[in-house]
């Protein structure tokens, strides 16, 4: 797979109905998946990169919302040696193309319908955006600006990750150790508990208490608590 030279800026232009890959500049062998369809759609159009999965691949899905292809990100997961991305902004999405490009090991980068109004995220690691002591937030991809509004005032850290897969075990350890309660919030902007399971096993010798937000089914954003309003009321309800 050849690597990117340094692309235009923005790599990526964020339109009303999406980031749509037009501008983007895409690695030799790389794939699109286009995620505003049914998830039946989805699944036909990652047939063919599933059947030769042991290949090294770049995969881009675009047009991800509220309400279609939930199950990518897990879809992904359960495949050996991939690396997830989940970038928040135009800036993030083109620094992790161009290092999954020049990576060994295939990924997935998951472009969202909307973003965050500022990037973040150092490449495979957790960025801490707020320290506190009434436990963790762990916001992915573009559920941060949300999950800091919905925050704002609560005595608790608030990480970030753009990277999901490979999951920074060490930085959430150490955000969850260093706050007085070990109770963490997971918020996905995807199928609700796709990375539970990573949290239980960081976590494995510490008590701790994990309530995980997603989208467990088709349902929008307020309906399933991904809003403002739904982050805010889970965390002060969890974390009394």
């Amino acid at each position: 797979m050849t690597q990117l030279s340094d692309p235009p800026s923005p790599i990526l232009d964020p339109f009303d109905k999406g980031w749509i890959p037009d501008t983007l500049s895409l690695p030799a062998g790389s794939v699109l998946i286009d995620l505003s369809v049914p998830v039946e759609r989805v699944l036909e159009q990652l047939g063919p990169v599933l059947g030769r999965y042991k290949e090294r691949t770049v995969l881009v899905g675009y047009g991800a919302s509220f309400d279609t292809a939930p199950q990518d990100v897990a879809l992904f997961d359960s495949l050996p040696g991939w690396s997830l991305h989940v970038p928040g902004h135009p800036d993030e999405a083109g620094r992790l193309l161009r290092e999954a490009a020049a990576g060994d090991v295939s990924a997935y980068i998951r472009l969202p319908e909307q973003g965050n109004a500022e990037p973040h995220g150092a490449s495979g690691s957790f960025e801490v955006i707020r320290l506190g002591a009434g436990g963790v937030v762990l916001a992915v991809g573009p559920t941060l600006d949300t999950v800091a509004r919905a925050t704002a005032g609560l005595d608790l850290t608030v990480l970030y990750a753009s990277t999901i897969r490979p999951f920074d075990a060490v930085g959430l350890r150490t955000a969850v150790l260093a706050a007085d309660r070990a109770d963490i919030v997971l918020v996905e902007p995807y199928l609700a508990g796709t990375s539970a399971h990573r949290v239980a096993e960081t976590l494995v010798n510490v008590p701790h208490r994990l309530r995980a937000l997603g989208l467990p089914s088709d349902l929008g954003p307020s309906a399933d608590g991904l809003d403002e309003a739904g982050i805010a009321a889970t965390v002060r309800a969890f974390l009394r």
